[in-house]
């Protein structure tokens, strides 16, 4: 499973930056950009580092952020879809899969808790 979520932010993260390559550029679609690629590369790069984690609670940390970053991710995506910059069937697959690894990285936190 590990192997296959670390894939799957990996792929997400690459799939954002290819899909913001077709916004165009100005003041407000920079920001957008910029925040969207922070979150989205944040979110496997924190779960990366939760695969090494000194301790439990170190983990159940990292995880937290990627799951943290990840929300914010599908934040700016829903932004970029509302606001009309781009309403492709690309944007609404990168929604979706945000809406999943959400609820990935949720039940894992949970779980590593023990609740």
């Amino acid at each position: 499973m590990d192997k296959d979520l670390n894939d799957r932010l990996f792929r997400f993260a690459i799939d954002v930056m290819l899909f913001l390559r077709t916004i165009g550029d100005n003041r407000e679609t920079g920001i957008i950009k910029f925040q969207l690629t922070k979150s989205a590369t944040s979110g496997g790069a924190n779960y990366e580092e939760s695969q090494a984690a000194s301790s439990k609670a170190d983990f159940i940390n990292k995880v937290n952020i990627s799951l943290k970053e990840i929300r914010e991710a599908n934040y700016w995506l829903r932004i970029v879809r509302e606001s009309k910059i781009n309403r492709s069937e690309n944007l609404v697959k990168l929604i979706r899969e945000s809406e999943e690894l959400k609820k990935i990285l949720a039940t894992i936190c949970k779980n590593a808790r023990g609740k």
